[in-house]
């Protein structure tokens, strides 16, 4: 799978709350840095994924993604699947090694 269908698929994996599919695409190592707070493994952001999100009915729009090597780009929002609302607008930047993501840092607004 090419670096870009990877970060589609990340996106896919959390809206359909596939997280079998979201540990795929995640190195056991997956660091994610995000304003709020940080993951240090895979096994806990999966975990806060399924778990512990404030908000688990949201889907990713993307107005973009671009990839240079190993490092990806995706921009866009985050809506509320009840009643459509943008919650926030957000920058992620991955880094891909061996066909898995190892680093996410998300920046939103």
């Amino acid at each position: 799978m090419d670096a870009v269908a990877l970060v589609e698929r990340y996106y896919e994996s959390l809206d359909a709350h596939e997280y079998a599919a979201l540990e795929d695409v995640l190195a056991p190592e997956f660091v994610q840095q995000r304003p709020d707070r940080r993951f240090e493994d895979r096994e806990s952001f999966v975990r806060f994924m399924r778990e512990d999100r404030p908000n688990a009915e949201t889907r990713h729009e993307l107005d973009g993604v671009l990839a240079d090597g190993g490092a990806v780009a995706a921009r866009g929002r985050v809506c509320d699947d009840a009643d459509d609302t943008v919650l926030f607008e957000f920058a992620d930047f991955f880094r891909i090694e061996a066909g898995a993501i190892v680093r996410l840092e998300t920046y939103s607004r």
